[in-house]
């Protein structure tokens, strides 16, 4: 389960101080998937941020199935983030060095041996449609296909958090709609709670549980209409 309770997030600026997070609260169960909404600052990817173990909020606490990430030791709460937390970010972040298996496995390399990765990384690619590309590096694949490697390198450590920050945000909208169609398919087989952060009205009515971000605040849950999802 993952519980928010009363997040603020501020920064000291030489005006005054930055008010990005205003009290947001939230709860989701393992199988939930949200959708948060907004325009540019409205303060989504700092919520991600925090969510995912990367930023302290100023005042309020997470838990993740019980443990708040930030009364960790850094050790501890980098192995929070490499074994609880599955990012899938705009940008595919890809190693060019690396081929697509070797860039899925990565997450894989810390941490306590995993002797199922290497199936689990094969898998996955097959289930994103790259498995003619196992040993292509990023420079030779498609801005789809370089989004579909990030989706397998998130779930490929199995993540009980999965966090989008603007999945589909440089793809066309045929290629949009199939990254879409992959990380709601995952996500019903994994059965992770994810949240995903977007601009995009299309991506936002795939989901019947949506936010709207303004300045800060996390409003009202939003209703997806029959109309939105066809």
């Amino acid at each position: 389960m993952l519980e928010a309770n009363h997040l603020s997030k501020s920064y000291a600026t030489p005006a005054g101080e930055l008010a990005v997070l205003r009290d947001v609260s939230l709860s989701l169960q393992p199988g939930d998937a949200a959708c948060v909404m907004g325009p540019s600052g409205s303060g989504k990817s700092t919520l991600l941020y925090i969510l995912g173990g990367l930023e302290p909020p100023t005042s309020g606490t997470m838990r993740l199935h019980g443990t708040d990430p930030y009364t960790l030791k850094p050790d501890g709460i980098a192995a929070f983030r490499n074994r609880d937390i599955g990012f899938v970010l705009q940008d595919h972040c890809l190693l060019p060095q690396c081929t697509v298996l070797e860039n899925v496995l990565v997450p894989t390399l810390v941490g306590e041996a995993d002797a199922g990765a290497d199936d689990r990384a094969r898998t996955l690619l097959g289930e994103v449609g790259l498995t003619d590309r196992l040993h292509h590096r990023p420079a030779e694949l498609s801005g789809g296909e370089k989004q579909r490697a990030a989706i397998a390198r998130a779930l490929v450590r199995q993540p009980r958090l999965l966090l989008c920050d603007e999945p589909t945000g440089n793809l066309d909208a045929e290629t949009a709609e199939i990254v879409a169609d992959l990380l709601i398919k995952l996500h019903a087989q994994q059965q992770t709670i994810m949240i995903v952060v977007t601009h995009s009205e299309t991506l936002g009515a795939r989901f019947t549980r949506r936010w709207r971000m303004q300045r800060g605040v996390l409003e009202t849950s939003l209703k997806t209409t029959d109309a939105e999802r066809r």
